[in-house]
């Protein structure tokens, strides 16, 4: 059944979900700061709208993909927030990975207004966004996740309900967290072995067929020239930025001062990918960590 969709923010994930909708049959009104990402959208059969709010107009779904939490709270909160124009009983889909406590303050103020609200980060990269075969983590009523499912299955392949309002933010900052030790576990790795005179390819076969293999050794290689079609051998263009990765890290500190938890190596990760990016590689993808242990002469 075709809807009607408002889809808020079109950058390097939410621009390939939107044409995912567009794909299976919606009709989207969509809105983004930068007019290319919609003029993008546009070509693929959405509608360009004037405003956030024109976005939302007679929607049935509404979903944001925006890159942190002041953004999110700042478009649907106050008096002239995007809550004021969604219609009471409308399904909002907040994809952004923000703090958990925002998350919640905003389904809230949805709740109060009538309008069902679940956050669902997403995991997968923007290779997963433009094939359809997200993660989604979602916090929120299930009863509400039903709804949502049809739309959510036409961007992604995995569907997690996570628990209530905020708990999908949880989980992706936890997965998040690992994530970001993995690969600086793995660029170090990598480099002690280039180091003492292995070949990067060789020792990345024998680690993901050991007790060392991970998801970075299997399909997001930080070593450039080792899987052609990751971001490492295209100039860590595109992907996952450090700077990203920089701001999930530390959302996920702030839940683990919040919840009196430990992260040590979380805290660690944390502050390899700050001198990276302070050293002005926070444009990069993340992967590109590898450049604090190797530099090529």
């Amino acid at each position: 059944m075709s809807s009607t969709i408002g889809f808020i923010g079109l950058g390097h994930m939410g621009g390939p979900m939107a044409q995912n909708l567009v794909k299976a049959g919606h009709r989207l009104q969509v809105f983004d700061l930068v007019p290319q990402a919609v003029q993008g959208l546009v070509q693929a059969g959405a509608t360009a709208a004037a405003s956030a709010a024109a976005a939302v107009a007679g929607a049935d779904v509404v979903v944001t993909m925006l890159p942190a939490s002041r953004h999110v709270e700042g478009l649907y909160l106050g008096e002239d927030g995007l809550l004021t124009a969604i219609a009471p009983r409308a399904l909002v889909l907040e994809c952004s990975t923000i703090a958990p406590e925002s998350a919640r303050k905003v389904s809230a103020a949805a709740a109060q207004r009538g309008i069902r609200m679940l956050d669902a980060p997403v995991s997968g990269g923007t290779g997963g966004a433009v094939a359809g075969t997200l993660t989604f983590i979602v916090g929120g009523a299930a009863a509400d996740l039903e709804s949502a499912r049809p739309y959510l299955q036409a961007m992604g392949k995995n569907i997690f309900h996570a628990g209530d309002a905020g708990a999908g933010q949880v989980a992706k900052i936890c997965n998040n967290m690992l994530l970001g030790i993995l690969m600086a576990g793995t660029a170090e790795a990598l480099a002690l072995g280039v180091a003492n005179g292995l070949d990067p390819r060789t020792l990345s076969d024998i680690i993901a067929k050991s007790s060392g293999r991970n998801w970075a050794t299997e399909l997001y290689n930080p070593w450039p020239g080792v899987m052609e079609n990751a971001p490492a051998s295209k100039g860590y263009a595109g992907g996952f930025g450090v700077d990203l990765m920089l701001k999930d890290l530390g959302l996920a500190a702030e839940a683990s001062m919040q919840a009196r938890a430990t992260t040590p190596l979380g805290e660690l990760a944390r502050n390899l990918y700050a001198l990276h990016s302070a050293q002005g590689h926070g444009m990069l993808d993340f992967s590109s960590i590898l450049k604090l242990y190797h530099q090529p002469r």
